[in-house]
């Protein structure tokens, strides 16, 4: 497997590998993201399976030494399975998460002490801002949560807008059909009153880029594109609520 690196906003990397179809076509891409500042950042860990091509593009960027804080959205494989690995080959970096986060599985998974984060704590890594955001549920699991990065306006949504087969690193087209489509094969995102609430609190950020897990990230007008999808999202509660 390959892991490509690409520059999607300043100094932050999308280490991106492809893992194809069960008939070796299609596939799904999974995306970790490198922030290089004085103290960097890796959000989304991959599965184990991907430690080796992820942490070796990850090397072409920053020695992993300089590597400080180690975070994900929720507790899931594609998010921070891998973590105990890079915490190994990180020796200097902590692992942080929300403070529900970390009391229902950092604190008994990390080999070394993670850090709790408030909703709306910051980090400042030097040179860059990461802002900690309790989101429960969005896109699926209780101790869910987000990270905005505000000095380039970089939202990290894990699993929003996924969008299935391989895709360019950065796109200002269309992700909604293909998030839509993702939705409606897999279902994956937790349908609850907060959820058009909690995405259109990330609409109010307005982020210059949307960092996506699974496909392209998106550079284009994301306010509309956030708000449209907290829309989506509403609709199909109601319909679900009628039924």
């Amino acid at each position: 497997m390959e892991t490509r690196i690409h520059e999607i906003a300043d100094k932050i990397y999308r280490l991106s590998t492809l893992i194809p179809g069960p008939d070796g076509s299609g596939g799904f891409t999974f995306n970790q993201f490198l922030i290089d500042a004085d103290e960097p950042l890796l959000f989304h860990t991959g599965m184990r399976s991907l430690f080796a091509p992820v942490s070796t593009a990850a090397a072409k960027v920053i020695d992993l030494n300089r590597l400080r804080w180690i975070t994900y959205s929720h507790a899931e494989a594609d998010e921070c399975g891998a973590l105990n690995e890079w915490l190994a080959a990180a020796p200097q970096a902590t692992a942080t998460q929300g403070r529900f986060g970390c009391a229902i599985w950092l604190n008994d998974q990390a080999p070394r002490p993670p850090r709790a984060l408030a909703d709306n704590e910051v980090l400042d890594l030097g040179g860059k801002r990461v802002r900690h955001l309790s989101t429960p549920h969005v896109p699926h699991a209780v101790d869910a949560s987000l990270l905005y990065e505000e000095t380039t306006g970089t939202l990290f949504c894990s699993d929003l807008f996924t969008q299935l087969g391989d895709s360019p690193a950065l796109t200002e087209g269309d992700i909604m059909g293909p998030a839509i489509a993702a939705e409606k094969a897999y279902g994956f995102t937790s349908l609850t009153p907060r959820t058009g609430p909690t995405i259109r609190r990330l609409a109010a950020l307005a982020p210059r880029t949307v960092a996506v897990m699974h496909g392209a990230s998106f550079a284009g007008q994301t306010v509309p594109v956030l708000e449209a999808l907290a829309a989506y999202y509403e609709t199909q509660l109601r319909e679900a609520m009628a039924g």
